[in-house]
């Protein structure tokens, strides 16, 4: 067992989470420490307005990883651990575009520098060989959703959503058996939309969409997008439905537009449902979106099944996706396996993942 730290900042740019985990790459040993450190609301702008972009980035990656430089070191004085008890650093990067059809994946963040500055090993670039053979490069977590299902003595069919900027689902039958896949809008569309009319990053609590009126019309339009029409696996860009879910509530009050705008991520949700093999018993919600009000009510309104929150099953929300890529990097290292054809599509399971060594 490793003693591994997984570094993951998402696509609704709240900022850095550094998670601690003892693993070999199968087994979940124990989960450890969890810290957040926040974007500063310039950063976060200069990192928003790279989105959608495939190079010339400037000085952008440098900036983003010496923040995670920092947030390591800021972690391990927080935590009480010394440079030499870690084994290993998960880093996955900013991703600013994600198109897999095109065979590009783009994670900022330089691992080698940040093996040289912390003195620690580090696995990096996680996606780009899955991209490479062919498969969506997304989402990686599924491979450790099963080990925390394992280590928490669950039973499937089992669930488990996960509500970033993005919503990605992962089926795990009664024997293990793998399926995952990009849902549709997570929080990105709410938290733009939230940003736009009021100033405020996100709708906290889901309090402004609780106060309006869901437009049936709108849903019943932007459930009938390509993309719920193809198969899965499937993986999605954050702004994949921006202009498209805008131009159909762009007339609405702030709170219908928050109300509809959820209520698309709701339905994206319910459609991803035809997809599984067997219907789930219960659904664990983690990520941002499980703190939002108006979308747990409505989960447990109409998924067929018990909803929880990852908080209601002994796990810690938050943490769940820094916690997976220190155990992806800990698989890497070992050359194990971490996507898999029910979970990106890629033709037979890969290893994937560059590592730097400290010194």
């Amino acid at each position: 067992m490793k003693l591994v730290l997984g570094l993951m900042s998402g696509t609704s740019l709240d900022g850095i989470d550094v998670a601690l985990i003892r693993t070999d790459g199968d087994k979940v040993g124990e989960l450890l420490g969890f810290q957040t450190y926040p974007y500063d609301e310039e950063f976060r702008g200069n990192v928003q307005a790279s989105f959608g972009r495939k190079d010339n980035f400037g000085d952008l990656e440098e900036q983003v990883t010496q923040r995670h430089i920092q947030a390591v070191e800021r972690f391990l004085q927080a935590e009480g651990f010394a440079r030499s008890d870690i084994d290993l650093i998960g880093f996955h990067g900013q991703t600013v575009f994600h198109d897999p059809t095109a065979g590009l994946t783009v994670q900022l963040g330089n691992g080698a520098d940040m093996a040289r500055s912390v003195g620690i090993d580090v696995v990096n670039d996680l996606r780009s060989a899955d991209v490479l053979a062919g498969g969506q490069g997304a989402p990686l977590v599924p491979v450790f959703h099963r080990a925390l299902v394992q280590q928490s003595n669950l039973k499937g069919p089992i669930a488990i959503l996960n509500l970033g900027g993005v919503g990605n689902v992962t089926w795990i039958g009664r024997d293990g058996e793998l399926l995952a896949f990009d849902t549709g809008p997570g929080n990105a569309l709410i938290d733009d939309w939230i940003k736009r009319h009021t100033g405020q990053p996100y709708d906290e609590d889901g309090i402004i969409a609780a106060r309006g009126d869901i437009h049936d019309d709108c849903v019943n339009t932007f459930i009938r997008h390509s993309y719920f029409q193809r198969p899965a696996p499937k993986s999605l860009d954050r702004d994949e439905f921006k202009s498209f879910a805008f131009d159909l509530v762009d007339d609405l009050s702030v709170e219908d537009g928050a109300a509809t705008l959820a209520a698309f991520s709701v339905a994206s949700v319910i459609k991803a449902q035809d997809e599984f093999p067997d219907w789930p018993d219960r659904w664990i919600v983690c990520g941002g979106g499980r703190l939002n009000k108006s979308l747990m009510s409505a989960f447990r309104a109409y998924l067929y099944a018990d909803v929880r929150t990852a908080e209601d099953v002994g796990w810690n929300g938050d943490a769940i996706e820094a916690q997976a890529f220190a155990y992806l990097a800990a698989r890497s290292a070992e050359g194990l396996a971490i996507t898999f054809p029910g979970t990106t599509g890629v033709a037979k399971p890969i290893s994937g993942g560059a590592l730097h060594k400290a010194r």
